[in-house]
């Protein structure tokens, strides 16, 4: 896939803030600070899309980006920073739920995880939700060039226990400083929005 055109379509914080329910969506979810912004930021091509914060859970909407006129990518707020009050939290919670609970065209949830870390409770629950759901997802391991190649395999496997992914389920090492890992993300975030039996799509 050929990200050609980025920009951003809507700002929501409740359901009624949703752009129109028209197009497939690819939802990006993960802790504070987890790198999301810059990752979006490389995977379109667009240094100042989402904008990147030095103050992690900065971010309290939902952000819907359009790509090449052809489907969405909803950045979510990130959870689990410990500044922030509990009622922040759960509002946080709250719309995020609704929103994956009422998008019939989300196509894809990408999981953030940092490499270098175990995955949190709140990450294995926000997994397990989604399994629940029966939403297809991937994980993103980010911050891939903070960590030494050989570190890489074990951390991976970490990252798998810890949210018992099946085989199946893919989990790709990405870098936004080291610009690694995108085409890899890209190739994945199109095979679930347009799967071989559809029809070739506009975004490729």
């Amino acid at each position: 896939m050929i990200v050609k055109k980025a920009e951003l379509a809507a700002i929501a914080v409740r359901a009624d803030g949703y752009p129109p329910d028209d197009m497939p969506e690819v939802a990006f979810a993960g802790r504070s600070n987890v790198g999301k912004s810059s990752l979006l930021n490389l995977l379109t091509g667009r240094k100042r899309l989402a904008k990147v914060s030095g103050s992690p859970g900065k971010t309290r909407t939902i952000n819907f980006y359009v790509v090449n006129d052809a489907f969405r990518i909803v950045d979510l707020p990130g959870y689990g920073y410990a500044k922030l009050s509990r009622s922040v939290s759960e509002n946080w919670g709250d719309m995020v739920e609704t929103y994956l609970k009422r998008r019939k065209g989300l196509a894809l949830v990408v999981l953030l995880a940092d490499i270098r870390h175990k995955p949190s409770a709140q990450d294995a629950q926000l997994r397990e939700w989604l399994r629940y759901r029966g939403l297809n997802m991937l994980v993103a391991a980010t911050k891939a060039d903070k960590i030494s190649h050989r570190a890489v395999a074990a951390q991976l496997s970490l990252i798998r226990e810890t949210l018992a992914l099946s085989r199946e389920e893919r989990i790709v090492p990405v870098s936004a400083l080291k610009r690694t890992g995108v085409e890899e993300l890209l190739a994945a975030i199109e095979g679930a929005l347009y799967p071989p039996e559809s029809e070739p799509c506009a975004a490729e």
